[in-house]
């Protein structure tokens, strides 16, 4: 049903997002996060090889990205590579680091007239010179677009990122910038790389795990997760589709009782 969303009006998306029974209103998540695991898994099952898997969950980011834009999605965070991903072997690991400018070459033209701004969260600069240079086009070109946040998790960890958040906050006591009692949960936020972006709404996991896999872990404390026994390079849109259908049935009380706050 939802395979022709691409190229049609706003007036004809909205028509088949609601014939899907998902309600274009408030309860749209602001921000996605997705863990796209099972590329491997998806090309072992085809007697190919993984770096295969690899190319066509390519595909499938560019997919999620458009419709995620046509939703009006405002962030979309992909867990593209973690800091513990440097322990596969090194002719995939060499892939991996060449998909970035692979994929941002072909679809820059069509992020620019979509008004897509691409970011980053990790440690780019452990990142090859490649692949640092393609993130770093692409940020610069996209910089002052003002639609959908494609965020892409390069060399992420969240144990590390927090760790990093914990020390600079250290440090900026130890300068006379912060006090130990001034400290609290928005300091951390604006000491994480996500410092800018809203918490995840929804976070989706490919491939049958049920794990975090060290991805977000402070900013994922109050977010909706799903999960798909769906390999990534098969995940599409239909799929995306149901994940937001789900979300909108949660009842999302951040430890309270809805209709019952505090006044």
């Amino acid at each position: 049903m939802f395979k022709g969303i691409f190229g049609k009006s706003k007036k004809e998306k909205k028509s088949l997002v609601e014939n899907g029974n998902l309600s274009i209103n408030d309860f749209i998540p602001s921000h996605i996060a997705i863990i796209m695991d099972g590329n491997g898994r998806w090309a072992k099952k085809r007697a190919m090889p993984r770096i295969a898997g690899h190319h066509e969950g390519m595909k499938t980011v560019r997919k999620i990205a458009r419709i995620a834009d046509d939703l009006g999605i405002n962030v979309l965070t992909l867990y593209a590579f973690s800091t513990e991903n440097w322990k596969r072997p090194k002719t995939e690991v060499d892939y991996l680091m060449g998909l970035p400018e692979k994929f941002l070459t072909s679809f820059l033209p069509e992020i620019m007239e979509r008004n897509i701004r691409v970011q980053m969260i990790g440690d780019k600069d452990a990142l090859p010179a490649n692949t640092q240079a393609a993130l770093e086009e692409a940020m610069e070109r996209t910089k002052n677009n003002t639609g959908l946040i494609l965020n892409f998790a390069m060399n992420y960890g969240s144990r590390s990122e927090i760790v990093k958040a914990f020390k600079d906050i250290m440090i900026e006591v130890s300068n006379g910038n912060l006090t130990i009692d001034s400290i609290d949960e928005n300091t951390v936020n604006q000491y994480l790389m996500t410092s800018q972006l809203p918490e995840p709404d929804l976070l989706i996991r490919t491939s049958g795990e049920v794990r975090l896999s060290n991805f977000m872990l402070w900013q994922l404390a109050y977010t909706e997760f799903w999960f798909t026994d769906t390999l990534w390079p098969d995940f599409d849109e239909q799929i995306f589709m149901e994940a937001i259908q789900a979300y909108q049935k949660r009842n999302r009380r951040y430890g309270g009782l809805k209709g019952e706050e505090i006044r």
